[in-house]
Order: structure tokens, then C-alpha cells, then sequence
């Protein structure tokens, strides 16, 4: 069964997100701050963290350092705050999604089974080949190969070096918004935090080479003003 931590300190909320959780059989813990989060989390590791930010105590980000000092526990964020900074912040400092409040309970419900999959445990072989469409990316033997099925080896799709290293992190991560700071970061260099140009020009190359249709992404989608999901 798969445990959950909600930390929030709306009681009405809480109540809701645990009869709900529970009817479908998650084995639920709650908190109402963040350093009641913080030792619960220490004491019952949780399988995933749904976790508000405007806590009476300490402020969500603080909690979201404090997990990922020790944890990498999937962290799903719900905050009422406007605009995109703080979902940006939270995303830098390791939480794994963001539902802004208020939010449908099918949605959130929809999230947590992707994270759950995502969580479910080391990377197999069968896991390491992901499919886009018609377009296989084997992370393994670092091949992509449009129509590879029923005994076609398939046609090799052409990726440039930066090309093959922006879609490996978004395909190791199916599910989770990557923010563009987390992206530039990761393929460019800490250098490159401020060109979000470098990102966009790539990601519409990618949509090029692997999306059935490059102007509706099906795949690879953007989060406007937050980042990019591999939705597989």
C-alpha cells in the first residue's frame, strides 16, 4: 500500500484529501506544518509528500530542502499563491509537480498515479526503451528509431548530442514538470540559466523529429511558464 503524507493546514482540506486517499487505498498521514512534516516524514517514510506551501510554521520551500536533504521521495506541491514564481521555486528546490488550489480531485488523483509509476522502483531494461508515438528512444544503446515494431528494426532518427541529452532527461522522468532553470542547468551548464531561447529552439527541434504532429505536441509539452513534461 502506498504511503502518503498530506501537509496542510486547511483542516477542511486535509479531511477531504485523507477520506479521499483512503477510499482508494492509500495508506494516509497528515500534517499541519511543516516541522510536524518534517519529523512525520523522518519517522513513517512516506512514498509520496502532497504538500502545501503557506504553512503557519515554516514556508513549504524550507520543507521541500529539508525532505531533499535526505530523501527523494516524489514531492507534489498544492499552493493558492498567483503567478508562476513560487511554482518555479518549488520546482528548483526538488518538488516533482504543482497543483495550483483550487484544483480538481480527478486531477490531483491522476498526478499521484504518475509519480507512483515513476517511484516504483529501479530503472529494468523493458523501462529503459520509451515510446513517442511511432518513435522508439532507447535509453540504453542511445538509438531512436522511427516504426521499430513487429520484427522492423526501424528507421534511425538523427539527433544532435544536445538534442539526445534534453529529451534523455525529460523520457527518465515521465510525469514530472522540469523547470527551465532545471533543464538549462542540467544540458547547458549552470551558465545558462538565463537563455530560455537556447530551450525553446530545442524542444521545437525535438517536436520536429518525434511528435506525429509538432504543432499539437502529444509528448513533449510545454508548461507555460514553468517548464516541460514528458507525458508519455
Amino acid at each position: 500500500m502506498t504511503r502518503v503524507l498530506v501537509v496542510d493546514d486547511e483542516p477542511q482540506l486535509l479531511r477531504a484529501l485523507r477520506i479521499t486517499l483512503r477510499a482508494r487505498d492509500y495508506d494516509v498521514e497528515v500534517a499541519a506544518t511543516g516541522r510536524e512534516a518534517l519529523r512525520c516524514a523522518t519517522e513513517r517514510l512516506p512514498d509520496l509528500v502532497i504538500l502545501d506551501l503557506g504553512l503557519p510554521d515554516i514556508d513549504g520551500i524550507e520543507v521541500i530542502h529539508g525532505l531533499r536533504g535526505w530523501t527523494e521521495v516524489p514531492i507534489l506541491v498544492l499552493s493558492g499563491r498567483p503567478g508562476s514564481t513560487d511554482k518555479v521555486q518549488a520546482l528548483d528546490a526538488g518538488a516533482d509537480d504543482y497543483v495550483t488550489k483550487p484544483f480538481g480531485m480527478d486531477e490531483l488523483l491522476a498526478r499521484l498515479r504518475a509519480l507512483t509509476r515513476r517511484a516504483s522502483g529501479p530503472e529494468s531494461a523493458e523501462a529503459a526503451v520509451v515510446r513517442i508515438g511511432e518513435v522508439t528512444v532507447d535509453l540504453a544503446d542511445r538509438l531512436v528509431l522511427r516504426g521499430a515494431a513487429g520484427g522492423s528494426p526501424g528507421e534511425p532518427v538523427h539527433l544532435t548530442p544536445t538534442e539526445w541529452h534534453l529529451l534523455e532527461v525529460l523520457v527518465r522522468h515521465p510525469g514530472k514538470l522540469l523547470s527551465q532553470r532545471q533543464l538549462l542547468t542540467e544540458v547547458w551548464g549552470s551558465a545558462y540559466v538565463n537563455q530560455p531561447a537556447n530551450l525553446r529552439l530545442y524542444m521545437a527541434q525535438l517536436r520536429h523529429k518525434l511528435e506525429p504532429d509538432p504543432a499539437r505536441p502529444r509528448y513533449l509539452l510545454t508548461e507555460p511558464g514553468l517548464g516541460y513534461r514528458f507525458s508519455p
